[in-house]
């Protein structure tokens, strides 16, 4: 079942190790198929070294695994959060990526400080509040993705312009039409947040860029009249 999909969710785990994102096993891919109603996940604790297609686990939205050996990830409920509630996403990655996680554990927003920032996220990259101890010793990976979601709806983000965020202590999400895109997501997180922790190393004082700048910069490259690249 879904194989195709497998050995993409598969490679989409392996970029992780590529991009330098993860370390031993602190991370995860999936991808939604809208068709089947089924996301593909790698598989909890199993290293990235030995791990195959046919580790990968099919889970339905009720988290119910419907093939494979292994357990899925973890962090299943928080992806299944995520497909349930935001039709545009589907692909999101884990990670616990230094820089962006840094910036989640001092529990910050990444503000707006650059076109770099601009050409992917439509907005300062929103970190969700932390969890309550009932949400912890509750359901915690549910309430993981029903915290982001709630500062998602709280402040009218749309996933699809700000496909990331942090959550306070913990790390980062990321979306994408598809597992690949999510990775690569994850990836522009990390660098926006190292270029984001030297910008206020170098002045402290510095302020959010202009929105007229990340209007131009967003827009070229994702509005209605984009210009950047080859086009289709």
């Amino acid at each position: 079942m879904l194989e195709s999909l497998k050995e993409k969710v598969l490679q989409a785990n392996l970029d992780l190790v590529k991009h330098k994102l993860v370390l031993f096993t602190w991370g995860n891919v999936s991808e939604f198929d809208r068709e089947t109603g089924c996301l593909v996940i790698k598989p909890s604790g199993v290293s990235y070294e030995t791990m195959t297609a046919e580790d990968m686990v099919v889970v339905d939205l009720n988290g119910k695994a419907v093939e494979g050996k292994l357990r899925p990830s973890s962090d299943t409920p928080t992806h299944i959060e995520f497909y349930k509630a935001f039709p545009t996403v589907g692909g999101v990655t884990h990670t616990h990526s230094t820089y962006a996680t840094a910036w989640a554990q001092a529990g910050r927003d990444i503000p707006f400080y650059g076109t770099t920032h601009a050409d992917y996220f439509y907005g300062d990259i929103p970190c969700a509040r932390s969890l309550t101890q009932e949400e912890i010793e509750g359901e915690y990976e549910k309430n993981t993705g029903l915290a982001i979601i709630e500062r998602f709806q709280r402040d009218n983000i749309d996933p699809k312009a700000v496909p990331g965020v942090l959550i306070k202590s913990h790390g980062v999400f990321a979306f994408g039409k598809d597992g690949a895109e999510s990775v690569y997501h994850a990836a522009v997180i990390e660098e926006v947040a190292k270029m984001a922790t030297l910008t206020e190393t170098i002045n402290p004082n510095v302020k959010r860029a202009d929105q007229f700048m990340m209007d131009k910069h967003y827009l070229r490259k994702h509005g209605k009249n984009a210009y950047y690249g080859q086009g289709k």
